[in-house]
């Protein structure tokens, strides 16, 4: 029983991974391993953070899991430091993801729900909720992940 779980949870991965391969290898979305994010964690540490655990609840909830992950994996792909003021006009927090689905849509293209989940991540910042339960999830996700970086 083992062997088998052991096995289920490494096709799992191998199935993640591929959902986001292209995105990966992108020098653009590697750049994110630079860009400091939350205390200790990256921009590229985080996003994959949240793309697979949104992809893990998306398949168990038979949603699009590809599509979760890869929105959660580029949800912040705003490529500054918003930490230093001077890197950014605005307020990071209701501006990035506006910044996020524009640098996206330059690397890849993105369906609905990919969409949907890069621009409403930071509801209830951003006035409209999202509109997907894939969506719903990557935001969830994110604002536990977000809080778990920065206490711990």
């Amino acid at each position: 029983m083992k062997k088998i779980n052991k096995k289920s949870k490494i096709n799992k991965e191998m199935t993640f991974r591929k959902s986001i391969s292209d995105l990966n290898r992108n020098d653009l979305v590697r750049s994110m391993k630079t860009i400091k994010h939350h205390k200790n964690t990256s921009c590229y540490e985080h996003s994959i953070r949240v793309s697979y655990l949104s992809y893990k609840i998306a398949k168990s909830l038979k949603l699009d899991c590809v599509s979760a992950a890869r929105g959660a994996f580029l949800h912040d792909f705003y490529l500054y430091d918003w930490h230093n003021k001077d890197s950014h006009v605005g307020l990071h927090g209701t501006k990035h993801s506006k910044i996020a689905l524009e640098n996206a849509n330059k690397i890849t293209t993105l369906n609905h729900i990919e969409i949907d989940i890069i621009q409403k991540h930071m509801w209830p910042l951003n006035i409209k909720p999202p509109r997907y339960l894939e969506s719903w999830i990557v935001q969830a996700v994110d604002k536990v992940l977000t809080l778990k970086e920065i206490i711990i």
